[in-house]
């Protein structure tokens, strides 16, 4: 199927709904989402941002942002402590239990309305237990109903002029944890204030990933040599140990979509 008929369909199944309400992080997916969503229905379709300590403040603004590019109505429905306790002990379905209490809320703020998330089918390759609770929670998913990868939501998403159709991706900052570790609102504000430090010195795709009093920095691989220069590599560590960290590092490799999850997927596949 070629990609205007992926978006051909992707138009009639949100045409089939109605209405809509989208859980709306302001990223790739779920801007294209809102906006075709808000071309076919106008008022009908609503946006919705879920605030938690899980996410930085950048992307609760980054939502607000792209919804008023949209013109679509947004909401900002507020998960704070609750969520912490469903996700805190870290297990290794932490998403499954997030992702419920995430949607089951939304759901709840929605009524008789349908709602819907941005998965698309790159995100069936990966280890992805909230995958489970929007199953369960019966969780619309136009985007991956449509066959859309993510270079496909991109060309489209840059055909539609959106501005994020470029964006680096983004995920909540618990996958900056390995399994297991405590996550905690303290380690939350680090890794946070880590990467919007590297961001302001100019790196785009990155993630800062915690373990105990190591920080280890992931960056696109074409983004690794901005860090060969002796007096930057020292200003980062001393920015980071005012942080909290004690040692820094940063992977040879590069940053790789799902890389905490590598292990568990290998795993699955033996």
């Amino acid at each position: 199927m070629n990609l205007q008929a992926k978006y051909d369909k992707l138009q009639a199944i949100i045409k089939d709904l109605g209405a809509i309400v989208i859980g709306f992080s302001g990223g790739v997916d779920s801007t294209l989402l809102a906006k075709v969503s808000y071309d076919l229905l106008g008022d009908d379709a609503l946006a919705v941002t879920a605030q938690a300590p899980i996410y930085a403040d950048e992307e609760i603004e980054q939502a607000k942002k792209m919804a008023q590019e949209i013109g679509i109505s947004h909401q900002v429905v507020s998960i704070e402590d609750d969520l912490m306790s469903v996700v805190g002990d870290n297990p290794t379905d932490r998403c499954y239990h997030c992702k419920k209490k995430i949607f089951s809320q939304v759901k709840e703020f929605a009524g008789d309305r349908p709602v819907a998330d941005g998965t698309n089918i790159d995100d069936l390759g990966d280890y992805r237990p909230g995958l489970e609770a929007i199953e369960e929670l019966e969780i619309n998913s136009p985007l991956k109903e449509a066959g859309l990868t993510k270079a496909e939501i991109r060309e489209l998403s840059k055909e539609l002029g959106l501005s994020t159709w470029d964006y680096p991706s983004i995920t909540c900052l618990a996958t900056r944890f390995p399994y297991g570790e405590k996550i905690t609102a303290d380690k939350l504000k680090m890794l946070e204030e880590a990467e919007i430090y590297l961001r302001e010195l100019g790196f785009e795709q990155l993630r800062v990933r915690y373990h105990g009093e190591l920080a280890r920095i992931e960056v696109a691989p074409e983004e690794r040599s901005k860090f060969f220069d002796l007096a930057k590599l020292d200003q980062i560590e001393d920015k980071f140990k005012e942080f909290g960290f004690d040692y820094v590092t940063m992977d040879l490799g590069g940053y790789q979509t799902g890389k905490m999850n590598k292990s568990l997927t290998e795993d699955e596949e033996e």
